[in-house]
């Protein structure tokens, strides 16, 4: 039976691909998506031709009573996951004086709120499986160097870093990795508009990031040979910082 890893925003961008390269290398995909049923079916259709067994969730990451009822009904019909990859998230990017409180809550809502109400239903089962585990969390360079516009995405992904590395000290005596990957540019519509110009001069690499270079990255801290590393931060960033 192959180990089941379950990815939020899993239908397109960095999810996606995290998905594909996961399948391909053997784990079975508990596919999550909030709101585009079409790129859904598309990515389901793309890991099943590889042979992987899916499973799919419908969710708002925010909603906490939603969440866990999908997440405890996918576990009891299919076991406990192995790894869970959590990359969904949302940007509301605005100066801090003029920012609105829908604006600051609902990035907090979603990205960091969303660490506890994916991760909380996810890890009793995982520690009672007693198979050891992976948790990959999605930062960002926002989180770690902060960034212009970005105050509420930014303490939101700063909170997801010290989450993480706490968690990661609870659960390692149960053999259940926890790190995290902070992306800098990276080609997906969250940046699709993104000039071209300001990228050569903020990345030293003279371009962005391709959304199959942080799935790499996850599918090795989801293998066996990282077994031994936990609560790290790595930043895939083209030497922004």
């Amino acid at each position: 039976m192959n180990k089941r890893v379950l990815i939020t925003g899993a239908s397109r961008g960095i999810g996606k691909a995290i998905a594909l390269k996961l399948a391909g290398a053997g784990y079975d995909i508990a596919l999550h998506f909030h709101s585009n049923q079409a790129a859904a079916d598309a990515t389901q259709a793309e890991l099943e031709a590889l042979g992987t067994k899916v499973s799919r969730l419908q969710f708002d990451v925010a909603d906490r009573a939603g969440v866990k009822a999908a997440i405890e009904a996918d576990i009891e019909q299919h076991g406990a996951y192995y790894g869970v990859v959590l990359n969904a998230g949302i940007t509301r990017d605005t100066a801090f004086p003029a920012m609105s409180d829908e604006e600051w809550d609902g990035v907090i809502h979603t990205n960091l709120d969303g660490f506890y109400n994916v991760i909380h239903p996810c890890t009793m089962p995982m520690i009672q499986s007693r198979q050891g585990g992976r948790i990959i969390t999605m930062a960002s360079v926002s989180g770690i160097a902060g960034n212009r516009g970005q105050v509420n995405y930014s303490a939101s992904k700063a909170g997801i870093i010290g989450a993480t590395k706490a968690l990661s000290l609870e659960l390692a005596k149960r053999k259940i990795t926890v790190n995290c990957i902070a992306p800098g540019l990276i080609e997906t519509d969250m940046v699709s508009e993104f000039p071209q110009e300001m990228v050569k001069e903020l990345v030293p690499m003279r371009r962005m990031g391709k959304a199959s270079e942080i799935a790499g990255l996850a599918n090795f801290l989801m293998s066996d040979d990282a077994a031994y590393i936990t609560r790290q931060v790595i930043s895939v960033n083209g030497g922004m910082i």
